[in-house]
């Protein structure tokens, strides 16, 4: 992920908070909020889609409900410069689905816990929760560079039979996550190693021909789950409050958004208003 450097973060927050520095029509917080003002990634389904029939154009068309507004979208990219370009540039007041931590834009409490999973085909009766399970010894594995879960095929000695595909691509143009399912239903890999809720997205678009395990933790290897949130940008404290207000009081039916695009979920520790 790309890092503001300190001295920018620092000026931001300056120009956020003193007076002297902005008139108060400037100020982030007194942005007009006639719309949910979102930025996001077109085609990075099941994420979001420029079509709406993604999970955070379903949870975004909640929150809009909720504050009494339409959507409103910018539509950029993933990748180097997203933040930088679009919700930090204040194109947009919120990013709707973010890694807790991120250190681009201030994050929100998490609305969902999910882990890496591995993807094998039902016809082969592999359940294997770690990499160093016999069944997969030999294997075919596919994962994504740059990730944690290809630490971990490099840590279970599975590099050297695996087929490495690329982190970021034009989304656009290209689905890596939909291309690694296919590939496993054609038999041109045995495993898919990747993020639980693209695994599970993808492989629910084909019922009863795969298989999702979670991969457990072992002591020594990368993380490999996550809390995700929501991002606004720093500086904004009564927004942010009012967004974590939204996914507390909406945590069923955002999980049900969720679990119907088979994201696999672990329970979320609660957190202090």
């Amino acid at each position: 992920m790309p890092k503001v450097s300190r001295f920018a973060a620092l000026g931001l927050l300056l120009m956020l908070t003193t007076p002297s520095l902005v008139s108060a029509a400037d100020r982030v917080e007194a942005l007009d909020r006639t719309a949910l003002r979102v930025c996001a990634s077109p085609g990075s389904k099941p994420f979001a889609s420029e079509d709406g029939d993604g999970v955070e154009n379903k949870i975004a068309a909640l929150f809009a409900k909720d504050l009494g507004v339409e959507v409103q979208y910018t539509w950029f990219p993933s990748g180097i410069g997203f933040y930088r370009r679009t919700l930090n540039a204040r194109r947009c007041d919120i990013v709707m689905g973010a890694a807790v931590g991120l250190e681009t834009a201030q994050s929100t409490i998490p609305y969902y816990r999910s882990s890496y999973v591995v993807v094998t085909r039902s016809s082969d009766n592999i359940s294997a929760s770690d990499l160093s399970d016999a069944a997969l010894r030999g294997k075919r594995v596919g994962v994504q560079s740059l990730t944690p879960g290809a630490d971990l095929v490099l840590a279970a000695g599975l590099m050297d039979t695996a087929r490495v595909y690329d982190l970021v691509v034009d989304e656009r143009l290209d689905s890596v996550g939909e291309r690694m399912i296919k590939d496993l239903a054609d038999k041109k890999i045995d495993a898919v190693v990747i993020w639980g809720p693209i695994g599970g997205y993808f492989a629910g678009l084909r019922p009863g021909q795969f298989r999702v395990t979670r991969l457990a933790a072992r002591p020594g290897q990368p993380p490999l789950v996550f809390d995700i949130g929501m991002s606004v940008r720093f500086g904004e404290p009564k927004w942010k409050r009012r967004v974590e207000q939204f996914i507390r009081a909406n945590r069923e039916p955002i999980a049900q958004i969720l679990t119907s695009y088979n994201f696999p979920l672990l329970p979320i520790p609660e957190t202090k208003p």
